[in-house]
């Protein structure tokens, strides 16, 4: 098949993908007629399950209303509904669309640097932190950790400076740091997942952290980027993960669950001190940058019913089911297995397995995913970090099933002893 598929190391003997015809809930159809329940939410962007039936109205209704139009010349009511609805809910009364999560991110950087650019204030220098991944387009790898990834690009990235990922046995040296960034007048942004870093393998950490580093880049005078592309929607226990900390995002970066996971669909939004510096008559204080399908109706409608569907009672039950259920089962798993660390936050479970080598190429992404599809569970670790992230269809079963199939290799390979 003349298909170049993402992430996907290419060359001669690689199978071919299961093919999937069908979605429904929490499980994935092949055509050969498997099924797979969807530990990844169909790589973290199915929020409320697949195909949902009112995410799916409001797109068909949508469809046969307003397709697309050019938001550069004209706006419409989806689009004004759902940043006023996201703006309550955040915060941050101005909105920019794009197309995903990477492109989400690219706006809030460069929003963050020509904010000072258009006040005649040179301030050039963002930081990020240990570890992070934001996206693949060019700005998006240049404050995301140097990996694999990005090797071949390394030159034409531009300088980041990294903050140490936040762990209690070094909250010394990060306050050594903090104070000396509070000092400086170069600093233009922090960016940052808040909580809980997806891809650097699923790492929590406690709110004060993310409040320590916001609060010493605000007394130096630069700006917060919250990237809740993987966060938002649940991810962390709150609805955005910055509802639990005490310092607040000057800029929020939205994507993936945005939508429920039907449609792509980025935003950034931004605080009205941030929008006042580009509100001029003067061309060169515009923000010029734009994408053929910004604010697509279609996109939006599906956006609104997700935030429609997090208002119901119904939703909010099953959510906090699933976060105690997560709880639960990585209390049980450490209690076993003492020796092979678990953890939760929110609806999340994760494991590391131990492997000489650590890291997104570590063995157990290739065999544990094996072992787990042959079992019905579709799971995709990275590298040695297992995790099990459900839509809000799933029921706690499946999720003890899915944590059952993990055990059981653990168990196979030998490495639980």
């Amino acid at each position: 098949m003349p298909i170049w598929r993402p992430y996907t190391i290419h060359c001669e003997g690689l199978s071919e993908p299961l093919r999937i015809v069908r979605a429904q809930g929490s499980y994935l159809y092949t055509d050969e007629g498997r099924a797979l329940w969807d530990g990844t939410c169909a790589w973290w962007v199915t929020i409320h399950g697949h195909c949902h039936p009112f995410i799916a109205e409001a797109i068909a209704n949508q469809a046969l209303t307003l397709d697309q139009v050019l938001f550069a010349d004209f706006t419409h009511p989806l689009a004004e509904a759902l940043v006023e609805k996201l703006a309550k809910l955040t915060g941050l009364s101005w909105g920019f669309f794009s197309d995903d999560g990477s492109t989400a991110v690219e706006v809030a950087i460069k929003v963050a640097l020509q904010y000072f650019y258009n006040q005649g204030e040179k301030r050039n220098r963002i930081l990020a932190l240990e570890g992070a991944y934001h996206g693949d387009t060019f700005g998006a790898m240049s404050v995301s950790h140097r990996t694999l990834f990005t090797q071949a690009f390394r030159e034409f990235l531009f300088e980041v400076e990294w903050i140490p990922f936040p762990r209690d046995q070094n909250e010394a040296n990060l306050l050594n740091i903090l104070n000396e960034i509070a000092q400086r007048k170069d600093i233009a942004a922090f960016i940052g997942e808040p909580l809980l870093q997806g891809t650097a393998g699923m790492r929590p950490y406690a709110s004060h952290y993310w409040d320590w580093i916001a609060g010493a880049v605000r007394k130096a005078g630069g700006l917060i980027i919250a990237d809740e592309v993987f966060t938002g929607f649940g991810r962390t226990g709150t609805l955005f993960a910055v509802d639990q900390c005490k310092e607040k995002p000057d800029i929020l970066c939205l994507a993936k669950g945005l939508t429920g996971g039907f449609l792509p669909l980025g935003l950034t939004l931004v605080s009205e001190k941030v929008f006042e510096a580009f509100y001029s008559p003067e061309p060169s204080k515009a923000l010029y940058h734009g994408h053929s399908y910004t604010a697509n109706p279609i996109a939006c409608a599906a956006a609104l019913a997700n935030l429609t569907l997090w208002e119901q009672p119904d939703t909010v039950i099953r959510y906090r089911n699933l976060v105690r259920k997560q709880a639960e089962l990585a209390d049980l798993w450490r209690a076993r297995y003492p020796a092979i660390p678990a953890w939760s936050i929110g609806p999340l479970f994760a494991v590391a397995l131990p492997t000489p080598a650590p890291g997104y190429f570590a063995e157990h992404r290739y065999k544990l995913k094996s072992f787990a599809m042959e079992r019905g569970i579709f799971l995709r670790p990275l590298g040695n970090i297992a995790y099990i992230l459900p839509a809000l269809s799933s029921l706690p079963e499946e999720l003890e099933r899915a944590v059952e199939v993990v055990e059981a290799y653990t168990v196979e390979t030998g490495i639980s002893v």
